[in-house]
């Protein structure tokens, strides 16, 4: 069964191609955009997620990571 978003492919696209300019402008090396993006997940984990659900979200965060990778 297919995963269903409350967000529209194209919205998530959009801020997907933004970030991803951020970047680019920059020339950020792939460490460096890692680096950025990882604190970035980190930043929105410790602000908008009660810290007794951090730990569960962060897991199932890195696991559709990689499974993304395997696609």
């Amino acid at each position: 069964m297919p995963i269903l978003s409350k967000y529209s492919n194209e919205r998530v696209e959009k801020n997907t191609d933004r970030l991803l300019k951020v970047l680019s402008d920059d020339k950020a090396t792939v460490d460096l955009s890692l680096m950025c993006l990882g604190n970035s997940i980190t930043h929105i984990l410790n602000e908008h997620v009660p810290a007794d659900k951090r730990q569960a979200v962060a897991e199932n965060f890195a696991k559709a990571l990689v499974q993304s990778l395997n696609k």
